[in-house]
């Protein structure tokens, strides 16, 4: 594959420690040393990109993708939503099981595999289901799946409503050192709701999901993690509610994770006033308040990383009536602009937070030996432009849908070029700086 170097750019890498302007270089996919070594490769090398001005960071990694393929190819397939996982810097995507069929066998697993090698995007792991067919009846073959390479399971897109199939999924998948992404939610709470309950949902005419709904669960859940040592994960937290039992779990010493999305730290529920089902996701956009508390608990480090419930919906799906339309808005192409505008342009954190939030983290959480450039670690780098302005045009996405809210709007920070394995799968069209 030949060698690669990456030079005079600000190389991020929590997971080592390094913050410092410095040069890596790669050979036949690996990453062979940051720092003196490197830039001593300087002529020799067969690729240098010159990163001067720009953040180098480990791939990011995106434990929350739904790829909709199999059954719902007309929303996104696997080739198509690695494509778009590039653009939006993402090396390695975990893809939810909320298929149709659902990801519940070995057969399962390996076709996504599968799709995805001859997709040659990105890195694409698999998460698979907690209960047969997500129907929260009876558990999965947590075994098996194992072994054809799950790295998670979840019923994602719903609740594991039963306790006792909760209880006894999180003792078995700790025999595989695996986690539980749990979708925490109360159907009896939340049913028939279509945004936060609260004073813009009364003033709207719109039922309403509260914030107990999330809240409920999240505590049952970390009271089974807690008996069980089993590991949880509570995914696209959203409430200050659900922040705070997450805090205080971990004081416990509770085995628990968990994410925030980039919508759920960017928008409030009074975009619902619009009507624009793009604007409509589970859980939803919340009051001003929950937002602060995400940022907070992403600052202070309650909420772990930032993961994107990539949920694309085909454009005549979203353009139903807000209480037809599917839940759910594209995440991948935006998530890292989002976070850098509202998050790092702020001062709400630094780079090296949101690196260890959107790479070393969710990888460590997925167990994958990915988010590190350390010397032998497989070379999946992202190079981002922090100071380049550009506006979203979801019409220009590499998604196959177009569902998002945030068409139009001028963000800071975007990838510029996405390295998988050592070798360059995207380049932004006309990146502000020179690349070889």
């Amino acid at each position: 594959m030949g060698t690669l170097l990456v030079r005079g750019g600000r190389v991020v890498d929590p997971a080592q420690g390094i913050d410092r302007i410095d040069d890596v270089l790669v050979r036949d996919g690996l990453v062979v040393s940051v720092g003196q070594a490197a830039g001593q490769a300087l002529g020799r090398a067969d690729e240098t990109i010159d990163a001067a001005g720009l953040v180098v960071a480990p791939g990011l990694v995106d434990m929350h993708v739904h790829l909709r393929e199999p059954g719902r190819e007309e929303d996104e397939t696997i080739e198509t939503g690695t494509r778009a996982a590039l653009a939006g810097g993402f090396t390695s995507v975990a893809c939810i099981p909320n298929t149709e069929p659902p990801i519940d066998t070995q057969a399962a697993v390996e076709f996504v595999h599968q799709k995805a090698v001859r997709a040659d995007n990105c890195n694409v792991f698999v998460v698979a289901c907690v209960s047969r067919g997500r129907e929260g009846k009876e558990l999965a073959e947590i075994g098996r799946l194992v072994e054809a390479g799950a790295v998670a399971f979840s019923d994602d897109g719903a609740p594991v409503w039963d306790a006792e199939l909760m209880r006894r999924a999180l003792e078995y998948c700790r025999m595989f050192d695996r986690p539980i992404l749990a979708h925490e939610e109360v159907l009896e709470l939340s049913r028939g709701g279509v945004m936060h309950e609260g004073l813009v949902s009364l003033v709207l005419g719109l039922p309403g999901m509260p914030p107990a709904a999330e809240e409920v669960m999240i505590g049952r859940d970390v009271a089974l993690a807690e008996a069980t040592a089993g590991r949880l994960h509570v995914m696209h937290v959203s409430t200050a509610g659900g922040v705070a039992l997450v805090r205080e779990a971990k004081r416990r010493g509770v085995r628990v994770t968990a994410e925030a999305c980039p919508h759920h730290f960017t928008l409030t529920d009074e975009s619902l006033r619009t009507f624009d089902a793009n604007c409509k996701m589970s859980p939803p956009l919340r009051t001003a308040a929950d937002v602060e508390a995400i940022i907070a608990g992403l600052v202070d480090g309650t909420l772990d990383c930032i993961a994107t419930d990539h949920a694309p919906h085909a454009r005549e799906k979203k353009m139903l009536e807000l209480d037809r339309a599917p839940f759910g808005i594209l995440g991948l192409e935006t998530a890292l602009g989002l976070a850098v505008t509202r998050l790092v342009a702020t001062g709400r954190i630094g780079w090296p937070r949101l690196v260890e939030a959107m790479s070393t983290l969710p990888a460590r959480i997925l167990g994958v030996a990915r988010g590190t450039l350390q010397a032998g670690a497989v070379a999946d780098i992202t190079l981002i432009d922090p100071a380049l302005e550009w506006r979203v045009d979801a019409g220009a996405f590499r998604s196959k849908s177009v569902n998002s809210p945030f068409d139009g709007w001028t963000l800071t920070g975007r990838a510029v070029a996405t390295i998988v394995g050592g070798r360059v799968k995207y380049r932004l069209e006309r990146p502000p700086r020179g690349a070889a």
